[in-house]
């Protein structure tokens, strides 16, 4: 088997609560994603996808995937897309860094793998655990009282984990964490992710302000010395996200005891083969994950389903299905919630067949 074609799709996702809110002021309303294809000489196509969270969150941003695309895909035209650490080396050889890139091309060759074997990509990558993966809920910023509604609203769907968007004015924030708490029961678990938004004598203040509460505090300043010296001076549950964007910074990280939970992203480590490395060691080393991506639609959906589903549920903190917050779908036989939960498929490669009603014309096509 050998890749003939990449080729790319744009689409615009916009969210159904019409905007989302995160750390210094940041927001988004519509996503910018691209869709990737990966074709072969036996007519079998895997498929990816990558959506930067905006050019704000990480070094990450849509148009820069797609240029991407059209430097990086020359160099794998007639590779066979079933040897997927083959294809890796050559993708880090061929263009330094950019792990965003990378990924959907990674996705898709997971697809494309699946597709050749009749096996579903969560088999693949080490079995399925369990019936279903646990899901959780990102309450984007707003007052205190606003959040702590949307969160009863979630609840009444079957979330029973929420990911609470701070770093904002501390005495707000310490006003969130409390109004939201208030309104969950003492089985859910509650993460406020200030996104690196407190700067560390504002985190210090906000750990001191909520020591009573059933709280996790998730990556609370920019840098990871910052993040080490709050997670000295608090005894909640701590997660790192932002800092963790290589297997250098896990080993670090894990030398220093400076995290409890560790939040891995499918495009911002480089693909499911790269994060597939990360998520075994954890494992090996007894850490427990948020396995996720930083946005997308169905297909990254799917994806992050078959990473979670071939996860050993005790290391399965929660994941998130990024397809139930955006208005359009973009693909068929992607992962539904049912009561705060998803499943990745049963059928070959991830599942899925792309909507060519909605994505539209080719915008990246290397052959």
């Amino acid at each position: 088997m050998k890749i003939t074609r990449i080729f790319a799709h744009r689409v615009e996702l916009p969210l159904f609560e019409g905007t989302y809110k995160w750390s210094g002021g940041k927001s988004v309303t519509v996503f910018d994603s691209t869709i990737v294809g990966v074709e072969t000489d036996t007519g079998l196509v895997g498929y990816g996808e990558v959506c930067p969270l905006g050019p704000f969150y990480l070094p990450a941003y849509a148009e820069g995937v797609r240029a991407g695309l059209r430097e990086l895909g020359p160099h794998l035209i007639g590779m066979d897309p079933r040897e997927l650490a083959k294809l890796n080396h050559r993708m880090d050889a061929a263009l330094k860094g950019h792990p965003y890139v990378k990924s959907g091309i990674d996705i898709a060759c997971w697809d494309l793998l699946g597709k050749a074997t009749g096996l579903p990509v969560c088999v693949l990558m080490g079995g399925r655990f369990g019936e279903s993966v646990r899901l959780y809920r990102a309450i984007s910023q707003e007052s205190p009282d606003a959040m702590a509604a949307k969160v009863t609203g979630y609840r009444a769907e079957g979330y029973t984990r929420f990911q609470l968007k701070v770093g904002g004015d501390p005495d707000t924030d310490i006003e969130r964490i409390r109004a939201v708490r208030g309104m969950l029961l003492p089985t859910d678990r509650l993460v406020a992710d200030a996104n690196t938004g407190w700067t560390q004598h504002e985190a210090m203040r906000v750990v001191r302000a909520v020591r009573d509460i059933d709280v996790y505090i998730e990556q609370p300043c920019l840098s990871y010395e910052e993040c080490r010296s709050v997670r000295a001076h608090t005894d909640h549950p701590f997660v790192l996200d932002e800092n963790i964007d290589s297997l250098d910074m896990l080993l670090r990280a894990k030398a220093d005891l400076a995290m409890d939970v560790v939040n891995l992203k499918i495009s911002k480590l480089g693909g499911l083969s790269k994060i597939k490395q990360v998520r075994d060691l954890c494992v090996s080393m007894g850490i427990a994950m948020t396995l996720e991506d930083s946005w997308g639609g169905d297909i990254t959906t799917a994806a992050i389903a078959h990473l979670a589903h071939s996860t050993p549920e005790e290391f399965r903190f929660t994941s998130t299905d990024f397809n139930s917050y955006v208005t359009v779908s973009t693909a068929a036989n992607a992962p539904k919630r049912i009561n705060g939960f998803m499943a990745a498929s049963q059928a070959p490669g991830l599942g899925i067949e792309p909507n060519w009603n909605v994505l539209g014309p080719r915008v990246v096509n290397v052959t």
